[in-house]
């Protein structure tokens, strides 16, 4: 893949995580927090109300922090990109497939060592691991 097309993939994943990560929450975690806070002890809603508002904002954090984990992912990819080994498997040093890093522009390893990576992790994998958008 050319470093143009490279760069121009990784900073449009660099954008939407970026988007993901500020509009979460209301850009403003401890305010949020404060509101739900307040809202439990209000007898006006019902706790059921108060549990499921808890679980979606535990929801949103997770993906939150899961963008900014793959924000890091992306600035290590720019850093790669700029010393020329962007694109190359960081287990085996052979070429990444270009399909691979359309789907997948920050990826560090070809399917073979990221299916290996995964379970020397303990993460599951699947048959659509190749089309998935996060590493």
């Amino acid at each position: 893949m050319d470093t143009e097309t490279a760069r121009s993939l990784l900073e449009a994943e660099q954008t939407r995580l970026r988007e993901i990560v500020g509009t979460g929450l209301g850009g403003d975690f401890g305010e949020a927090e404060q509101e739900t806070a307040s809202d439990v002890l209000s007898y006006d809603q019902h706790s059921a109300d108060a549990a499921q508002e808890t679980i979606d904002r535990q929801v949103e954090l997770s993906l939150i922090e899961s963008a900014e984990m793959e924000l890091g992912e992306v600035a290590h990819a720019l850093t790669k990109l700029e010393d020329g080994t962007y694109g190359v498997c960081e287990e085996c040093g052979q070429p990444i497939p270009d399909e691979r890093l359309e789907a997948r522009p920050a990826t560090r390893f070809d399917l073979e060592h990221q299916t290996l990576d995964q379970k020397r992790a303990g993460v599951a994998t699947s048959r659509f691991d190749a089309d998935s958008p996060r590493d």
